[in-house]
Formats: structure tokens, C-alpha cells, sequence
């Protein structure tokens, strides 16, 4: 599909102004926004991706901010813009969180941050959750079974670094299957001051009691529940990498 940019400073007219400061803004908000924009060199955005706000298509939302696709120079990115009625006052902290799960490999890269913007890689891809329904054909055994164990690795790297997710038991928006890198998307509820149970989180998310689990199992058989809780339980209480490949192996991953 094309990708058509605008440039930002049309941004503050209406309906993209709404976007800019989602729900209800000033126009000073709104042009302090643009400002930012401006000044992290982000020179237009394009309004497209799976949701709707209005009559706007963004990328995503959620409870801190909107994502929308932006150019960076000549470089497509993602930046999430935070919301005027979020209880977060800024969002450097969130962009902090992504810093440290890019230090194993995991999450998109972050670019830059500012009080209201986070810019981050933008990765052109599918959600988890709908690319597991749409997943058919020769070889979705194996191409399933390497996805859930890639996001699985990340789970174990961010527990080991002490980094909680804090949504991974509704996985299926918080995993993007990408065209150049599949991983863990989302990091506005995450936390280094709680016990992180990624792998845990992930595993129940995927395997136990969930949308997505019943289409994994019509791709393949998985264990029984009592099975996976005992290696849950087992990996919870000891989270080495020892007690992590046996889940891995009762998973048949």
C-alpha cells in the first residue's frame, strides 16, 4: 500500500490536530507538540495502520500514548506521542525501559525522546495474534514453532535483566511479526521494581487459556495444561537457563 506523508506543519489543523493531541488539546499543546516534533527532526507523518480514531488511521494506542508513522529525515519511525490525559508527565521514563530492553536484543530501537514524543524503529508487520490466525499452508508447524520460541528467548532475556513486561498474558497485541525483526512491542506498562515473569506471562498468554492458544492448537499439538504449569512452576522459582530449556523441550520448541 502507498504511504502517503504529511507534512507537519500541517498538522495543526483539523482532524490531525486531534491525533497530535489526543483526546482533547489545546492549540498551544498542540503547537508546543509540533515544536518537539521539529526539534527531535521529525518532518511528516502518515496516517495509516489498523486503527481508527475518529476518522484517522494510526498505528496504535494505548493508555499513554498514540503511534503513528513518521519520517525522520528521509528514515521511516514510529512515534508514539503521549496522551494529554495520561497519568504519565512525560515520556522519557517508557524510552529509559525500551533503552534497557534493547540492551539484550529485544524491543524496537529506540531513537530519541522527548517529554511527549518517543521515537523508536518502525517495524512494517503483523500483530501476533493475527498472524498466527492467518497462518496456513506448508511449513506453519515449523514457522509457528520458531516465532513462539523466538519471543519466548526474548521473554528469558528480559527476565534475566530484571525487566517486566507487564502485558504479556494478552500477548496478541504486544508481539509484531515483522518483515526485518520479530519482537516484543509496547513497553508503557514495564517495571524493573516488580519480579519479572516475562517467560511465564508469554507462555500461559500463548499456550494456556487465551484467543491465541486455540489457534496454536489447531497448528499443533501442545502439551497438556498440568504439564506446562509444572514447568512454569519449576522455571518461576528457579528462572536459569537450565530450568528454561525444559520448558522449552515439554513446549516441543
Amino acid at each position: 500500500m502507498r504511504q502517503s506523508f504529511l507534512s507537519i506543519s500541517k498538522l495543526s489543523e483539523k482532524p490531525y490536530a486531534i491525533i497530535i493531541g489526543y483526546p482533547k488539546a489545546t492549540k498551544r499543546q498542540v503547537e508546543l507538540r509540533i515544536a518537539q516534533m521539529k526539534k527531535l527532526g521529525i518532518n511528516s507523518i502518515s496516517f495509516q495502520g489498523d486503527l481508527k480514531l475518529g476518522s484517522i488511521n494510526v498505528l496504535g494506542k494505548g493508555y499513554v500514548g498514540i503511534v503513528v508513522l513518521a519520517k525522520k529525515q528521509k528514515k521511516k519511525v514510529a512515534v508514539k506521542i503521549r496522551r494529554t490525559d495520561s497519568q504519565r508527565k512525560e515520556m522519557q521514563s517508557e524510552a529509559k525501559l525500551l533503552k534497557i530492553a534493547n540492551s539484550v536484543g529485544v524491543g524496537p530501537c529506540l531513537i530519541d525522546s522527548s517529554k511527549n514524543l518517543m521515537i523508536m524503529e518502525y517495524l512494517e508487520g503483523k500483530k501476533i495474534g493475527m498472524w498466527i490466525k492467518e497462518l496456513k499452508g506448508k511449513g506453519s508447524v515449523s514457522k509457528l514453532k520458531s516465532i513462539i520460541r523466538k519471543t519466548l528467548e526474548d521473554c528469558y532475556n528480559l527476565d534475566r535483566i530484571g525487566l517486566d513486561h507487564g502485558e504479556l498474558s494478552s500477548i496478541a497485541k504486544h508481539v509484531i511479526i515483522g518483515k526485518s525483526k520479530t519482537t516484543i512491542i509496547d513497553f508503557e506498562s514495564a517495571s524493573t521494581k516488580r519480579r519479572a515473569s516475562n517467560v511465564t506471562s508469554a507462555t500461559q498468554g500463548v499456550f494456556i487459556g487465551s484467543g491465541i492458544s486455540k489457534s496454536v492448537r489447531k497448528i499443533y499439538k501442545i502439551p497438556s495444561k498440568d504439564k506446562m504449569i509444572e514447568v512454569l512452576r519449576n522455571y518461576k522459582y528457579s528462572p536459569t537457563r537450565e530450568s528454561f530449556d525444559k520448558l522449552l523441550k515439554v513446549l516441543k520448541l
